[in-house]
């Protein structure tokens, strides 16, 4: 499994039960909030550390500027950058309202 299908799968754990969307949101308190993300992927059976997220993040940040205007300095900024954790928080945030 990809870090993508277990991010996913975390995504639809969280929408079916609202105690592991309130586990995950959660970890945006903590003072570590990738490492206890990953900590809480991990006990739910999903093999993700830091350093997966990050590099994961940074390698569609690098996608996506790549795609737009060939990622040159005249591309346009985008929101979130590399920061995959923080756009997974806001999509649950989101949903939850």
């Amino acid at each position: 499994m990809d870090i993508y299908d277990m991010l996913q799968a975390m995504k639809k754990k969280a929408l079916r039960e609202p105690e592991a969307m309130a586990a995950i949101l959660a970890t945006k308190q903590d003072a570590q909030p990738i490492a206890a993300f990953c900590t809480l992927a991990r006990e739910w059976g999903h093999p993700l550390y830091e350093m997966d997220l990050i590099s994961y993040g940074e390698d569609a940040y690098a996608a996506m500027r790549r795609s737009t205007n060939g990622g040159g300095e005249n591309s346009p900024a985008l929101p979130c950058e590399e920061d995959y954790y923080e756009l997974f928080i806001a999509e649950l945030e989101n949903a939850a309202r």
